[in-house]
């Protein structure tokens, strides 16, 4: 059942709000003044406040930008008895849901209450969403060399200093990156990710850079490149070593001097991209092959993470174990299954060629195709596909 606080000096219009909120189902607490107010905010949540502004001692303004401190996500709907345009617009700069004029409206009242209560179970539901968002992109693992990445993340995370993450194919290196992201300061702007072994070398020029219309033949609108969508943000170069020779340039020239060009262009456009690059190749014989410009490895590795193979981190198998088994359990609406130790012990036996990738889709496969509990026969007969 939804909470509102109502909060005015006026004992008979807090009874009055009281009556009429109760019958129309909601829970109702009181407060005569705001300093009473804010030591209910201090032990009870609430979905909504009601606040007269015209109060003694802490008037509802005061108040207002109290509750923005402490619980931001409250909508505040403001009423008063001597309101006029200024009041209400200042009301609203500070961070109030809505003003209302007294005497009281009751339908109108209803109605802000009710979209009030909207806004309020939409930042509920958009926090858990963003939680199992987030959720899916945890760094699982209690091991030194685990640990070792986590605490390198959160050392630098902060800056805008390049990162070059190296590790095998299936590591997790994409985690790495979004964690770095997530925990900066630019972690409300775009994260945008570019997987250069995917994308032809013809076009990752106007992937990376855009193009003007006409810049080739099937260039039929002026496109934005990723650099320019990052703006504000994170851009990750997944699998940089795959890149050709000829946007490794254009790539050291963007970050030399935050300037892009886009294909058939000759407009100069600035970018404030932080770049994080990742790749599973070893890039120091990659440059005595000339298939990778040195310069470009220099300025790419500010800071380099290195993320270990799960073969060399077996002892986070229990915990990844647990981990995906909630996490894919949750994702198919089914109860969740337990494992048996001795099942975990035949999982730390088997060689990772696909690291957490491959790790995850083995977990995948005994939830789907074994019981309730997860046994060491299971692990016996699916983990290792029988061709």
């Amino acid at each position: 059942m939804s909470r509102i606080l109502v909060i005015d000096d006026e004992r008979s219009i807090r009874n009055t709000l009281k009556d009429i909120l109760e019958f129309e189902k909601y829970t109702v607490e009181l407060a005569e003044d705001g300093f009473k107010a804010l030591e209910l905010l201090q032990t009870k949540d609430f979905d909504v406040i009601l606040c007269d502004i015209k109060m003694p001692g802490m008037d509802g303004i005061e108040v207002l930008q109290k509750v923005e401190e402490l619980k931001p996500d409250i909508p505040v709907v403001m009423i008063s008895g001597h309101g006029n345009i200024d009041t209400a617009v200042e009301s609203i700069k500070k961070g109030a849901f809505d003003f209302i004029e007294k005497p009281l409206d009751l339908n109108r009242l209803l109605i802000t209450l009710r979209n009030a209560m909207d806004k309020s179970t939409l930042i509920t539901e958009t926090k858990v969403l963003r939680k199992k968002a987030n959720k899916r992109f945890d760094i699982v693992g209690n091991s030194a060399s685990i640990q070792k990445v986590k605490d390198m993340v959160d050392r630098v995370a902060a800056t805008d200093a390049r990162v070059l993450i190296t590790g095998s194919n299936g590591t997790g290196k994409e985690l790495v990156a979004r964690r770095l992201h997530e925990k900066s300061n630019r972690a409300e702007g775009p994260f945008i990710e570019v997987n250069c072994a995917a994308i032809p070398s013809e076009l990752i020029e106007s992937e990376l850079f855009g193009h003007e219309k006409g810049a080739f033949t099937s260039a039929i609108k002026q496109r934005k490149g990723k650099f320019e969508q990052a703006t504000g943000g994170t851009i990750f170069l997944d699998e940089i070593g795959d890149m050709s020779l000829s946007a490794q340039a254009k790539v050291l020239r963007a970050l030399q001097e935050s300037i892009i060009t886009r294909v058939g262009g000759d407009a100069q456009i600035k970018v404030d991209v932080r770049v994080i690059a990742a790749t599973n190749k070893n890039l120091a014989h990659e440059i005595e092959v000339n298939n990778f410009r040195e310069d470009l490895y220099h300025r790419l590795s500010v800071i380099l993470i290195h993320v270990p193979d799960l073969n060399d981190r077996i002892e986070d198998i229990p915990v990844l174990c647990e981990y995906f088994i909630d996490l894919i359990c949750t994702e198919y609406g089914i109860p969740k299954k337990a494992i048996e130790p001795e099942a975990i012990g035949e999982l730390q036996k088997l060689r990772w060629t696909g690291n957490i990738r491959e790790f995850r889709n083995v977990v995948e496969r005994l939830i789907i195709l074994c019981d309730k509990i997860i046994t060491r026969e299971d692990v016996l007969n699916y983990a290792v596909p029988r061709y």
